[in-house]
Parts: structure tokens; sequence; C-alpha cells
């Protein structure tokens, strides 16, 4: 049986997860371990990892080579978050993990952290017909998450996670019962309950979700303090109770009374008390501890995308779609225009497959970026691809990467006015590949958005066919579409160029 491997390097721990693949598709883990390396401690004083840190971190990815090697592991992959995002040298580390132990690490932003945390939440608790806040408290960054019916529809990372708590304290956990620590933590989770307000409003929160190697040590704590049979689950009152008990305590008794690992005792409090904030604001009165997290996730996807199951790529691409929908109705977009625009947007790729020769996962950056084209407008019509461009680049959107992300913001800024050039800073900074992929993209989205230039809706659907040695387009849909056509003679310009074919436009 196949045997993969999802390495998390968190702020606090570096962990690993071994996964057997059964006969019947299920992932059977089969070995974890928890590292303590705590990356954050230099990320988020200095911002620099130390050499002994380094070698710290380079150790840690020998030993799961050797573990992933023993077991016969055939596939590994490696994610890193907010210790490795922000720390300057980070790139010093992944480089040496990758020659000494052949693991290339990849940095995913907070959304695709809340992403992954979700899938493995999904897999242990029913979400269907539900609405669920996700918490998800790391070392650097604690990740709120809203979910309806199984779909993600908001995340929102905030900077307030456990090692960073210690260090913005001076590293003095016991002032995390007082005054000054309360109010940082009620400020974020006033935050995040202002944010549930305006995503769901006065709708009830079904469950409150907790992942997180300190919501686990918690339900462990619950479990041996109050004589619980359960540690999948505490209560409010519960944790009140136990805030009080680890305030009265010094990190060392927490080791020799609670046999906590040195590296959970210190930050446990701080986690409980964010922990609490957070739920009291979501209404809740009971938390759930599923004891899973970011590497179980990384590990079932990759199960999925070794078993060439379609659904979890179509459930994603969903995800992907329903987010760009989210945020066009945030920026009060013209909805009807933008989903004509990506519907034949999409018409087109296809049709042209021939020209463009690129893999069907550009088919959805196509059509989300042709989705929120005209996203710009919210801020002003005068130069709004410009505007649109910045908005795309700083509003996330669940489910794809940095990378992708960019490839759309560039789309949005390059379906009208100006061709992509190396004039422009932003597109010389990307890779000779993206550049490409963004210019080819372009020409295909540049036609879609004049055949609806009057937001009339007249045109139904869009044909692009190869004929001896020019290409023709013609539209079908209501009336002579004049206008359609004389704005399709306008921008095939760049179709033209970057296919090197003559684009004729034809009557249907």
């Amino acid at each position: 049986m196949q045997k993969i491997a999802a390495i998390d390097a968190g702020s606090n721990a570096i962990r690993l997860i071994v996964g057997e693949i059964r006969d019947n598709g299920h992932i059977e883990p089969i070995e974890n371990i928890r590292l303590p390396v705590r990356l954050g401690q230099d990320a988020f004083t200095t911002g620099l990892l130390r050499e002994e840190i380094i070698q710290q971190g380079v150790d840690a990815f020998l030993h799961f080579r050797r573990v992933a090697d023993d077991y016969g592991v055939t596939k590994v992959r490696a994610i890193a978050t907010s210790a490795l995002r922000e720390a300057s040298n980070s790139h010093i580390l992944l480089d040496r993990i990758q020659q000494t132990s052949g693991i290339e690490i990849e940095i995913i932003t907070g959304e695709e952290e809340a992403r992954l945390i979700h899938l493995a939440v999904e897999h242990t608790i029913d979400l269907g017909n539900k609405r669920a806040v996700l918490i998800d408290i790391g070392g650097g960054s604690i990740e709120v998450t809203i979910s309806e019916n199984k779909r993600i529809i908001s995340t929102e990372s905030y900077n307030m996670g456990t090692v960073r708590l210690l260090k913005k304290l001076n590293g003095d956990e016991k002032t995390a019962s007082k005054r000054p620590f309360s109010l940082l933590v009620r400020e974020y989770a006033e935050a995040a309950r202002r944010r549930i307000d305006r995503e769901i409003g006065d709708d009830k929160i079904h469950l409150c979700i907790a992942t997180g190697g300190n919501p686990e040590e918690m339900g462990n704590l619950r479990q041996r303090l109050f004589k619980k049979s359960s540690v999948n689950f505490i209560t409010l009152a519960e944790l009140q109770d136990l805030i009080e008990k680890l305030s009265g305590m010094s990190v060392k008794d927490r080791i020799n009374k609670l046999k906590l690992k040195p590296d959970r005792a210190d930050v446990i409090l701080p986690a409980a008390v964010v922990l609490q904030l957070i739920a009291h604001e979501a209404g809740v009165k009971e938390i759930k501890i599923p004891n899973v997290g970011l590497k179980d996730g990384l590990l079932i996807e990759m199960g999925e995308e070794l078993a060439r199951d379609p659904k979890p790529k179509r459930l994603r691409q969903e995800q992907v779609r329903e987010a760009a929908v989210r945020l066009g109705n945030k920026y009060q977009l013209d909805m009807e225009h933008a989903a004509l625009i990506s519907k034949l947007a999409g018409q087109l790729f296809d049709q042209a497959k021939d020209l463009h020769k690129l893999e069907d996962e550009y088919k959805l950056l196509l059509q989300v970026g042709s989705l929120l084209h005209d996203i710009g407008h919210f801020i002003n019509p005068v130069d709004h691809d410009r505007h649109g461009y910045y908005i795309l680049k700083y509003n996330p959107l669940i489910g794809l990467n940095d990378h992708q992300q960019v490839i759309v913001a560039n789309l949005v800024r390059y379906h009208r006015k100006d061709f992509p050039s190396l004039e422009d800073a932003n597109f010389k900074a990307l890779p000779q590949k993206d550049r490409l992929i963004v210019t080819k993209l372009s020409a295909l989205l540049r036609l879609a958005d004049v055949m609806d230039m009057s937001h009339s809706g007249h045109v139904a659907r869009v044909e692009l066919v190869e004929n001896k040695k020019s290409w023709e387009v013609a539209l079908h849909g209501k009336g002579d579409l004049m206008l359609e056509k004389w704005g399709l003679n306008k921008r095939r310009a760049l179709f033209e160029e970057i296919f090197g074919v003559k684009l004729e436009v034809m009557d249907a």
C-alpha cells in the first residue's frame, strides 16, 4: 500500500504525519511526530532566524527524511506558516533543508492554512447543514474561519498567536491574566465578532471548533483535572476554571504538576484566554476539539490528488468561485455582466486550446479574473483596471495560492487599455512563464469583455474556430450584435499578436 507524508513547519513546532492509502481510498495515519522547534521565537522578535534555530530546523527535516524513508514513503509534501512568512532570511533555511533532506517547503498564506484545516475538520466532524466557526490557534497567528454547510464563507488571520503574544509581553506570561493582556486580546476578539456579525448577522452558530496543539492539550487537561470522560470538547465554564487554575501556577509548576511539555507550558494560558474570548464573542457555550490540524488536511489533500478523484478538485473550484462572487458582491459589481463575461471567457479558453496550450487549471483563473474584471469601479471607473489590480492583490480568494492570486490580479489589470508590458514593474516581477500565461489569458479576456460592452446581455455564446491560416469568431444571441462585433474588431490586436494568427469577426 502506498505511503505518503505531510509536514507542517509551524511557529511553535514542526510536525510530521505519515499515512497509508488503503484500497478503499481511506488514509490511515501510521506515524505522528512533533519536534519542539520554535521558529517563531526569532521570527516575531528580530525578524531573523538565528543559526541555532536554522540548524534545529535542518535537523528536524533530516529526521523526518529518515522516518519517511524507513516507512517507504513515496511522496512528501511540506508547508510552512507565519514564522517563515515573516522571517526575512527564511530562504536560507528553506535552501538548507532542500539541499540536505531533499524536501522542498512551500510557504502558504493564512487563507490556504485555513482551507486545509477546514478540510481536516470536515473529515472528522459533520459540517453539513451547519454554521460553524473554526478557531485555529497557532504560534504566530490565529485563523478564524466561518463555514456554512461545508463551505468556507469567510476567513481572517490575526497576528495573535501564542508565541507572538508571549514576545509582545516580553516573555512574561504571568501577565496573561492581567488587564493589559486582556485588553490586547479583547481587541482581536471583538474584531472577530464584528466580522462574524457582518458575515452571518443574527443567524445562530451551530458549532464552535478549535484546532491546534493548545486546544488539544486543553481537552486533555479537562479530562484529567475535572474528571471528565471526553477530551474532544470543553465548555466555556470549564475553560474559565482552567484559565484560573493555570493563572495560579508558574510555568515550572505546569511542567511538574500538570506534566506539560516545556514548550506547551508557557503558551497554553495565552491560548486559553484567546480561545475563551473569541468563543464568547461567537455566542457559543461549548467548543469541540477534533484533534486534527494543518498536517492532517494536507495529508488528506495529497491522498485525494493521488487517487485522481475529481470530486475534491471540483469542490475546490466551487470554493474559489464562491469566494470570487462574495468579493464581487462586497465591491458592488454588476454580477450579471460579470457572470456572462466569465462564461464567454471559459468558452474561448476551451475553443482556443490549440493556440494557448495551457493546462485546464488556468481556465479557472481566467474565469475568476473575468468575473472580477470590473471590480475597480468601486474605487473609480477611471483607471478601474489599476484599482482592480490592487483590490485583487490584497483580497486573497480562498482556494487560490499566492502564485494563482497574482495571475488573477494581472488579468484584471490588463483586461482593457494597456497590453501586458515589461515597463510595468508588477508585470516585470513575474517569472517568465507567468508573464506568458498572463498575456495569453488577457488576450482571451479582452475579447470576452467587449462581447457585453453595453451590459445588455445580448450575447448568449461565442464560437471560435480555425479556418485555414486564420481564426474566425462568431457571436450568437439577440439582435444584430453590431456593437459587440465592432468591439471585437477593436480588441483583437493582442490576440493576433500573442498567437501569431489573423482573427476575423464573422456573422453568425
